[in-house]
């Protein structure tokens, strides 16, 4: 890659390094310059850009970051459409992410130019939480790391979410003489929120004595109801391997593999098992809501992702979770995790179809209602949510949707122009963060280029409005993000959303994309012939 100031006279096809402007506005960091952006600068005085020009062996930023995620992400988790070199993976799934440290590490030394982050291992995530981001710092890899990158990786993806098992977990509760009932109340409630916060369930609750005969007889009990895992809560803390708790596992059948864990609170914590079925002695700090050890350990079993003593002498590293005074809790100090923005699509259906002659959403298209391809393909993109916004012949439009998982919303004056339609639309879309206005007679838009756009949508960067581009022609759909809706809801009229980017270029980006779809629309008779052949 050569990187520098690039005289104009050589600058097609080069990656602009920094904001530019021009007279009709600015260049963004990325774009790839073509021949009227060069006309355009040379217009705007400038002589010379700074830029990237890529070489033979260099692999662009994108596709390098695409091919890096696609093969590091594993189950119950999705990568998104790269956009500036960073791709971003989230969770599909409650659970903990999962990832190997080694391969991780080993690719993160190959070279500056790749990098990959990461929540910590066995991180607590829900739906939509992002788990990694894979980003490339310069415009491009160089080929041979690229590929020394996706060997360490090889078949076996690099992350993955184990997603929460609903398990039946049996409590052991002990008391002695002076446990008072409020305290074993609270002991069960403790247990109970926690596997339900989980989706698991507290199936059995045992209250014994406090002696190691009683335990003993209580996880029998309870291993001969299929719980698992045992959780017994002690009326004392475990102080020794020979204390009641343990010695009733091993008087049970079991093994004690580890006594105590480096993490504070929580450091009284036993690991064990019986035949298979894990019992862990809980310690009493438990008792509170606030994280403690027990809780990494618990979320473990209840995804499935085995707990040994190498495990729990791990956990060392971050186990640090109790108040220090002087400075606040680290739990209190903790950002939020990144999630994906909610972002639904509106689809146009409401029309006259004048030039068609007929109700062109009803028009076949490859066996199926024009609308219905439409649809179906703006599904397979990442969008949360579909809505179609119906007007004219409302009632057979929703017939040809009727099976779709979509809500179809009438607008009863469709008659009076595009916008009203539009209105329609961003109501319905409710608390989502962006829309993508999509049209019905648009079939050929690849779900692909759907995940283009919100890939880019990104509103601390003013990145929100984008548009993709199709050998430099603007098409459609557009992506419009929440800050946009009320200048949306104010056009009247058939004046469509493309009216406002005029007005709104520092939020727009374009986004070039390999896709006629975003050109083609059925209008009339010949266009949907000619979209048929393609």
């Amino acid at each position: 890659m050569i990187f520098g100031s690039t005289p104009l006279t050589s600058a097609i096809g080069a990656i602009l390094a920094h904001g530019t402007k021009h007279r009709d506005g600015m260049f963004k960091k990325g774009r790839m310059l073509s021949a009227e952006d060069v006309a355009a600068l040379a217009a705007a005085g400038h002589t010379s850009v700074i830029a990237a020009k890529l070489g033979p062996d260099d692999v662009p930023e994108d596709e390098a970051a695409r091919l890096v995620s696609t093969a590091s992400c594993g189950a119950c988790a999705r990568a998104q459409e790269p956009f500036t070199g960073r791709a971003n993976l989230y969770a599909t799934a409650n659970g903990l992410v999962v990832f190997d440290e080694a391969r991780l590490k080993a690719i993160n030394h190959l070279h500056e130019s790749l990098t990959i982050a990461t929540l910590p291992n066995c991180a607590r995530v829900s739906p939509k939480q992002m788990v990694a981001t894979i980003k490339v710092i310069p415009f491009a890899v160089p080929r041979a790391v690229l590929e020394k990158a996706l060997a360490i990786i090889g078949n076996a993806p690099l992350l993955r979410v184990s997603a929460f098992v609903p398990k039946r977990a049996g409590l052991i509760i002990t008391t002695l003489s002076q446990t008072k009932p409020t305290l074993t109340a609270k002991s069960e409630a403790a247990v109970r929120d926690r596997l339900a916060a989980m989706g698991a369930d507290l199936a059995e609750v045992i209250i014994c004595p406090h002696g190691e005969g009683d335990v003993a007889r209580s996880i029998t009990t309870l291993r001969a109801k299929l719980c698992d895992p045992v959780l017994v809560f002690g009326a004392s803390a475990i102080v020794d391997r020979g204390d009641v708790i343990p010695a009733a596992v091993v008087q049970a059948g079991g093994l004690v593999h580890h006594l105590g864990m480096p993490v504070d609170p929580g450091n009284l914590l036993m690991l064990a098992d019986v035949a298979g079925t894990a019992v862990i002695g809980v310690p009493s700090c438990a008792r509170s809501p606030k994280v403690n050890g027990f809780d990494w350990v618990l979320e473990r079993l209840v995804a499935d992702v085995p707990v040994t003593s190498a495990d729990l002498m791990d956990m060392g590293a971050g186990g640090l979770l109790a108040e220090i005074p002087s400075r606040p809790s680290p739990r209190e100090g903790k950002g939020v995790i990144p999630a994906a923005p909610r972002v639904v699509a509106v689809v146009l259906a409401a029309g006259l179809s004048r030039r068609m002659g007929s109700h062109k959403m009803l028009e076949e298209f490859r066996g199926v209602p024009m609308i219905r391809a439409v649809v179906e393909a703006v599904r397979r993109s990442s969008v949360d949510e579909v809505f179609v916004v119906t007007g004219h012949e409302a009632g057979n439009v929703d017939a040809a949707l009727q099976d779709l998982p979509v809500r179809c919303v009438v607008n009863a004056d469709y008659a009076t122009g595009l916008a009203s339609s539009l209105r329609v639309g961003i109501a319905a879309a409710g608390d989502a963060q962006a829309v993508v206005i999509c049209l019905g007679d648009m079939p050929l838009v690849k779900p692909q280029t759907i995940d283009k756009l919100i890939a880019a949508f990104n509103p601390t960067e003013h990145r929100t409005i984008v548009a993709p581009v199709h050998r430099g022609q603007f098409g459609n759909p557009v992506l419009w993000g929440r800050e946009h809706f009320a200048r949306l809801m104010s056009l009247a009229g058939d004046k469509g959303a493309r009216a406002l980017i005029g007005d709104l270029k520092s939020d727009a980006v374009e986004i070039a994309v390999d896709d006629v779809g975003v050109l083609a629309d059925a209008d009339t008779p010949e266009a949907l012939d000619k979209l048929r052949k393609t």
